[in-house]
């Protein structure tokens, strides 16, 4: 038999949001696991619906969802295909925890099932980490036929398909040659990164990339920042390894350091977004940059700057990157990507590191999957060497801009009684800031569900919530499309406030 908790939850939950207290995920996770070892929560008593315990916390439902996460992670508990979450029905203190599966055939089953090793649960748990993004308005990435990068793509592709045996064995850990030095090249002149082919690691995309700084980097039990609110998967990534994430809150200008110095003064490395802060969009301020770099070399720490969309930058001159202005002690590792410009199933990426990294950085990624295609590579390289990717940036970029333009005056004009559109001139999307009393997570689950890609802001705060609002994507859809997305949302936000 089992009992069904709903909302009552027979353990009371109550978080500290003072500052320096552990986050509110912890929080959740050691209470409820406290309560499931003295036996108040007991085998089989099924947990309320994440939504649900995140309203009755007045938290972030990705607050509850990675506190699930981690103590399924940990064999606490368990999920059923469209039943929720339940306590597991041996805990992984008295017995092995086995699979749900094999409980309800244990009378024709051969045998217990094997136990999962604590890192198959971690995995499985980080599976649920990201919503999947669909195609759908107003999805950030969108690949559609204008923003395809053209003919002379598929001309360079069916080149070197008529020669395929060219680049059919084995191929350097690091990437092929022709394409670091076109990489190099291009960051030198467009990003002001200080580097040459030698210090280029081609990479299966910027989260690739992320995943070999952490394996890099970082032993378990060290501690890093992250941004607070940040990318899901770049925390998931680091956390993977066992490192202890602290997030550090960002304001107007950026990262606030001197809060990181206070949450955790011996951080061995900060991974930051400061060219397009994400998701907010925020650009790094210079004098906070400078304050950065200064901490990572007192500290002998580590930067690891993800630069995804440095190229859509649509006033003025970019800043340099913050790698560019690490003159004297070589620790920022520099994260670019060719997802964004190009197509995300290109799984095209690149990390520029320090000198004394780049052996650590080629034996993880031999490790990982040895190489990446080394056909695609020669294509991106040939591509790039040509002129075409040049040629293609400040195409979309335009395009874009027209784009940016209609959303920005269309959220003026339909959406201006429920908040306002935060400054920014970068990327692939803008942020609509709700005013306080709006719940973003109620206004944009319905709508991604009837075909929206709305993606509320909260979920991806750590700590206490701070700014409710809307990602919206602006890349793929037509101006008609646009329009008629906001207008949907304008609807939906009505709708939200009468209920009020």
């Amino acid at each position: 038999m089992s009992r069904t908790s709903g909302l009552d939850v027979p353990v009371e939950i109550v978080l500290n949001r003072a500052r320096g207290a552990p986050t509110l995920t912890d929080q959740i996770a050691h209470q409820l696991r406290v309560g499931i070892k003295a036996g108040v929560l007991r085998a089989n008593d099924r947990l309320p619906a994440i939504r649900a315990l995140a309203t009755r916390l007045t938290v972030a439902r990705a607050t509850v969802d990675t506190a699930y996460a981690q103590l399924i992670a940990e064999g606490y508990l368990q999920t059923r295909a469209g039943a929720g979450t339940w306590v597991a029905p041996r805990s992984p203190d008295t017995a092995t925890v086995v699979s749900t599966l094999a409980q309800e055939n244990a009378s024709t089953a051969i045998g217990p099932a094997r136990a999962l090793s604590a890192h198959a649960r971690r995995l499985a748990a980080v599976s649920t980490t990201l919503l999947p993004q669909k195609q759908v308005p107003l999805a950030i990435i969108a690949p559609s036929e204008e923003m395809s990068p053209g003919r002379a793509w598929t001309q360079i592709a069916n080149r070197f398909g008529r020669r395929p045996w060219r680049h059919a064995g084995y191929g350097e850990p690091q990437g092929y040659l022709p394409l670091r030095e076109v990489v190099a090249e291009y960051a030198r002149k467009f990003r002001g990164v200080q580097c040459d082919a030698d210090r280029v690691v081609i990479t299966s995309g910027s989260q690739q990339g992320m995943t070999l700084c952490a394996q890099v980097l970082l032993d378990a039990g060290d501690t890093a920042w992250v941004e607070d609110p940040c990318y899901t998967l770049m925390a998931a990534t680091i956390a993977h390894r066992g490192v202890l994430t602290v997030p550090v809150p960002v304001d107007a200008e950026g990262l606030e350091v001197t809060a990181g110095m206070t949450l955790a003064p011996q951080a061995k490395a900060a991974f930051v977004t400061p060219s397009h802060q994400f998701p907010l969009g925020m650009m790094m301020s210079m004098a906070r940059r400078a304050e950065l770099l200064d901490w990572a070399a007192r500290t002998q720490s580590w930067i690891v700057e993800d630069d995804y969309d440095s190229e859509l930058r649509y006033e003025g001159r970019p800043f340099p990157s913050l790698q560019g202005m690490d003159a004297r002690s070589e620790s920022v590792i520099y994260l670019g990507t060719f997802s964004k410009m190009m197509f995300p199933s290109l799984r095209l990426g690149y990390a520029i590191v320090p000198r004394a990294l780049v052996d650590a950085f080629a034996g993880a990624r031999l490790l990982a999957d040895r190489h990446s295609s080394e056909s695609q590579q020669a294509i991106l390289a040939e591509y790039i060497r040509e002129g075409h990717y040049e040629i293609h940036v400040r195409r979309i970029r335009g395009l874009l801009q027209k784009r940016r333009q209609v959303l920005i005056r269309e959220c003026e004009r339909q959406l201006q009684a429920y908040g306002a559109v935060l400054p920014c001139d970068q990327g692939m999307h803008v942020v609509f800031r709700l005013h306080d009393d709006i719940d973003d997570v109620a206004v944009a689950t319905p709508l991604r569900e009837g075909g929206l890609e709305l993606r509320a802001i909260s979920p991806f705060y750590v700590r206490a919530t701070t700014m409710r609002g809307f990602m919206l994507g602006f890349g793929g859809f037509t101006p008609e499309a646009i329009k008629a997305a906001v207008t949907t949302i304008a609807a939906a936000l009505a709708q939200q406030v009468a209920r009020r």
